[in-house]
């Protein structure tokens, strides 16, 4: 069990009993308060306070001979002390020291902060403030200010460019940030950790974002959030397939987003194999919007959810000669890699393979693949589409993804 803020022995701990399996705590410490409901199995945590530490992150570019000439580096570093300590009261140096050639001088400042400057023989010149700010304070350096002593700085620098990122804040009851499937960093507007528990798969956890409403975060990756509704309609290329009186499998799926849009569909019935029913608890208390109450019950008139593993599933499925008219790969992305090698390649051609054993001749495997801002991967991905142990063609669309923030690459996969 994880429990996002643990209250000290300090604090003064209120708790009302909610149900027998469920007790609701509050604590404060301060002016502060956080409420949180503990079960047996997870934290549904209702409000948090977003302490956190800022680091503000500037850079400079100048002559690798200002580095590399001690009086000129001398001078430089003056120059820089003089513009931080107009914008920092009792600023202090903290230690000084040369790495390969580069300069390296720490600062502290007000409120604890550590100001952290570095050049580089190639004439980089990294500057970062680092400090702690509770959500009750006023940021000790706001964008706009950071931006005022980079303009300062590179003109005392005599700089020939500069650049300043807005902060990176680390640490409190929820993450930010996430990465794109080429790991370039995004920032989410999270306000609140609203579910987390650990199953033997995975960590699950579900935030709060006040632009996508709900998001889906498995093993701290986004999964779903609540305007993804774009995804699943792409997936199962809703308006270009039909599905009434169609037998269909889903592979995954946990978020139950997709089985809920192909009930709409009227199919005569779906089979879904998802191994970790905490996702599928969590989905169906807190991304309801997506996945309606099909997630209530594992049985419905024309629809069975299975819990364990899809490939033993399979496995089953193709010893008893069954096949169906689709069959979804809703599971894992498409891994990012030199070489279509390795234990996650490997179990995707298993889940490849198999799946084709169990489509009708005229039916469809249909799957999501990665970025597309990652062809390398997407390439070897439909090399291993032409391998497979029965001849296949493909159809792929794209689509932008909200929580992803990018292009998403689908399949469309058919014998041939």
């Amino acid at each position: 069990m994880i429990i996002p803020i643990a209250p000290r022995a300090s604090d003064n701990l209120r708790i009302n009993s909610c149900a027998s399996v469920c007790t609701r705590h509050s604590f404060t410490s301060g002016s502060n308060t956080l409420a949180y409901a503990r079960t047996d199995r997870a934290i549904n945590v209702i409000a948090q306070l977003p302490m956190v530490a800022h680091t503000v992150l500037l850079d400079f570019t100048v002559s690798s001979s200002v580095i590399a000439d001690m009086e000129k580096r001398s001078g430089l570093k003056s120059a820089i002390a003089n513009v931080l300590a107009e914008h920092f009261t009792g600023l202090k140096p903290l230690t000084e020291s040369n790495i390969d050639g580069s300069l390296l001088v720490l600062y502290t400042g007000p409120r604890g902060s550590l100001i952290t400057v570095r050049g580089y023989t190639e004439g980089l010149i990294t500057l970062n403030i680092e400090y702690y700010k509770q959500d009750d304070q006023e940021a000790l350096l706001t964008f706009e200010l950071a931006k005022e002593l980079e303009t300062a700085l590179q003109t005392a620098a005599t700089a020939t460019r500069s650049h300043t990122l807005t902060p990176i804040k680390r640490g409190g009851p929820f993450e930010r940030y996430y990465p794109t499937a080429d790991e370039r960093l995004l920032e989410y507007d999270i306000d609140k950790l609203v579910f987390e528990a650990r199953s033997p798969y995975q960590k699950v956890q579900i935030v709060h974002s006040k632009s996508l409403g709900n998001l889906l975060v498995l093993d701290e990756l986004q999964n779903m959030s609540e305007a993804d509704l774009i995804y699943t309609e792409t997936l199962m290329q809703r308006g270009k397939e039909n599905y009434a009186g169609k037998e269909i499998v889903i592979l995954g799926g946990g978020d139950g987003g997709l089985l809920w849009e192909l009930l709409k569909e009227k199919p005569k019935f779906i089979t879904m194999l998802e191994i970790d029913d905490i996702v599928m608890k969590a989905c169906s208390q807190h991304m309801r919007s997506i996945c309606g109450d099909c997630l209530d019950k594992r049985k419905g008139d024309n629809y069975e959810i299975i819990v364990g593993d899809c490939v033993k599933a399979l496995a089953h499925m193709i010893e008893e000669g069954r096949q169906f008219d689709y069959v979804f790969g809703d599971l894992t992305d498409i891994p990012i890699s030199t070489t279509p090698h390795g234990d996650a390649w490997d179990f995707i051609r298993l889940i490849l393979n198999s799946s084709m054993k169990v489509l009708k001749s005229t039916g469809k495997y249909m799957t999501h693949g990665n970025g597309a801002s990652c062809p390398e991967s997407l390439k070897m991905y439909e090399e291993v589409l032409s391998q497979l142990c029965v001849p296949v063609t493909f159809t792929k669309d794209r689509a932008f993804v909200p929580s992803f923030f990018e292009d998403w690459i689908f399949y469309q996969v058919s014998l041939k």
